[in-house]
């Protein structure tokens, strides 16, 4: 291990001398090449981690199979070919769903990590390539930016298990649209006051239970409340220079109004 300011530099090497043919399940043990990896991984008091790991790749000698070589799969780790541990992904996507792309990788230079917006992003993106399970009978539905103004996303969150469960081009609503036909089961959307969202599942589901969420009902509610104030209080209210001198002449004046009171 290799200490610096601001990084600490890991040196693994793999210990196996065979490994399993990703296509036909052999395990093959004759080396191809050997090559070196470097995968971010969480940080370590602010410091940046890189893992250099030292990783192999196998002949496949198996002749009914199509594969000519293969590396080394760490599992749950590192993968086959990633960049950065699986547990470093898991909270950098955590962290993008709760703020956003820009503000994680903001957030994430503090801490220590080396990632920029755009690769949130692709990650982010990853999660539209996982096979698709059955959701709930209830989900949320929101749009996001992956930049601001220009490029918009539909989100779907399962409301029973409070996860995403996918990722959609666009906000019109057609893409929703789509995927409500394929989910029949859903009784009730959590949603924003997108009238294209609306529409779409009033169309493809007419008696599902459309609700505002709170971050809509609560905006709703403040501009009612201003609305409500700029009905009833003046444009102008004045504001005295001097809180002080207009107490105290209020209250010589209030002392003048008694004398002249009993002197009458």
């Amino acid at each position: 291990m290799v200490e610096e300011e601001r990084s600490l530099t890991i040196y693994m090497k793999s210990q196996k001398h065979s490994h399993t043919c990703i296509n036909c399940g052999q395990e093959m043990k004759v080396y191809h090449a050997t090559y070196e990896r470097t995968v971010q991984d969480l940080p370590i008091f602010q410091k940046n981690v890189a893992l250099k790991v030292i990783t192999y790749d196998y002949y496949c000698l198996n002749d009914g199979c199509d594969t000519m070589t293969f590396a080394e799969d760490y599992g749950r780790f590192i993968g086959r070919s990633g960049r950065m541990t699986c547990r470093l992904e898991d909270f950098i996507r955590t962290l993008a769903l709760e703020t956003n792309c820009e503000g994680a990788a903001a957030i994430c230079k503090e801490m220590g990590i080396r990632i920029s917006g755009d690769t949130i992003i692709r990650i982010l993106r990853k999660m539209t390539d996982k096979p698709s399970h059955p959701c709930s009978d209830a989900i949320g539905v929101d749009d996001f930016a992956y930049r601001k103004g220009q490029t918009y996303c539909t989100v779907i969150c399962d409301v029973a298990t409070r996860e995403p469960i996918e990722v959609l081009d666009g906000r019109d609503g057609n893409e929703l649209r789509e995927w409500l036909k394929r989910n029949k089961q859903v009784k009730k959307v959590t949603r924003d006051r997108a009238g294209a969202y609306a529409k779409a599942i009033s169309d493809e589901l007419p008696e599902a239970m459309q609700i505002a969420d709170r971050f809509h009902l609560h905006h709703n509610l403040l501009k009612a409340v201003k609305e409500a104030l700029k009905h009833e209080l003046p444009n102008n209210i004045a504001i005295p220079n001097n809180p002080v001198d207009q107490l105290s002449k209020a209250s010589d004046d209030k002392k003048n109004g008694t004398r002249e009171s009993i002197k009458s």
